[in-house]
């Protein structure tokens, strides 16, 4: 029971964190009043995106947790990442740091890829599962600065 709970956790928690992230942060959000770069998304795709990266992200742990129990630098990295990818939505749409949230997103960038090289000597699998995760937040880079600019 112990085991099958630890691995629900692992499972969701992205998802269940990135759920409570968008319920605190639901009327602060103001990307339709933004004035946004050529190649903005409407605003109906990010939770579509989001969810299946948090999918993603969920599965590529625990697959990683069901070979190596044990704590390691990876589970450090892995939830720093995580613990990144919560706060990157307060400081862009709650505090309205827009400038912050983009040093906050290029940490961010590099905590992503890191996970993935680290992933790659161990569970590659669990790599590859973040490589869309990667891509997303690079293009979030890219609306992160350009909507700084622009507005």
């Amino acid at each position: 029971m112990k085991k099958t709970l630890i691995s629900l956790f692992h499972l969701f928690l992205p998802l269940i964190l990135g759920g409570i992230v968008a319920f605190v942060i639901k009327d602060s959000i103001d990307y339709s009043t933004l004035i946004k770069p050529l190649l903005a998304p409407p605003k109906i795709l990010f939770p579509i995106v989001w969810t299946i990266i948090y999918l993603f992200m969920g599965i590529s742990y625990y697959l990683y947790k069901k070979d190596y129990i044990e704590y390691s630098f990876i589970d450090t990295v892995y939830y720093l990442q995580l613990f990144v990818n919560c706060f990157w939505s307060f400081f862009f749409f709650l505090w309205k740091a827009r400038f912050l949230a983009i040093l906050w997103i290029g940490l961010l960038d590099i905590l992503v890829f890191f996970l993935i090289y680290l992933f790659l000597y161990r569970k590659k699998i669990s790599a590859y599962l973040n490589i869309p995760y990667l891509s997303w937040i690079l293009f979030a880079t890219y609306l992160t600065i350009a909507i700084y600019y622009l507005n």
